[in-house]
C-alpha cells in the first residue's frame, strides 16, 4: 500500500474543460490590440527589408545573374503551362513515331 500513497484520488480533470476549480477566463482582445499587432508586423517587415538591403553583399554581376535565372525560370514555367496534358502526349507520340525501330522495346519472352 505504500506505493499508492502519492496517487491523486478523485475524478479526472480534463484540460480546457472549464469544470476545474482554477478555470482561467481569457481576456478578449480589443480592436486596439489588433491595430497594434498589425503595426508591429508592418514595421518588422520594413526592418527586415532594410536589413536585407544593408546586408546585401552581392556584386552587380551576381544580382544580374540571379535576375536572369528567375526570368528564365518564369519563361520555362509559362512554356510548360501553355500546353495541356493531351497536347504533350500527342507531341510525345509524334516524336516516338519519328524514331526508328531500333528504339522499340524488345520482347522479353522468346517463347511467345
Amino acid at each position: 500500500m505504500a506505493d499508492y500513497e502519492a496517487v491523486q484520488r478523485g475524478p479526472l480533470r480534463l484540460k480546457g474543460s472549464g469544470a476545474g476549480l482554477g478555470a482561467d477566463k481569457r481576456k478578449k482582445k480589443k480592436a486596439k490590440d489588433k491595430a497594434q499587432i498589425l503595426e508591429q508586423i508592418v514595421s518588422s517587415k520594413k526592418q527586415e527589408e532594410e536589413k536585407k538591403r544593408g546586408l546585401d553583399k552581392r556584386t552587380p554581376a551576381q544580382v544580374a545573374y540571379e535576375k536572369m535565372q528567375e526570368k528564365r525560370q518564369m519563361e520555362r514555367i509559362l512554356k510548360k503551362a501553355s500546353k495541356t496534358h493531351k497536347q504533350r502526349v500527342e507531341d510525345f507520340n509524334r516524336h516516338l513515331d519519328t524514331l526508328t525501330e531500333h528504339y522499340d522495346i524488345p520482347k522479353v519472352s522468346w517463347t511467345k
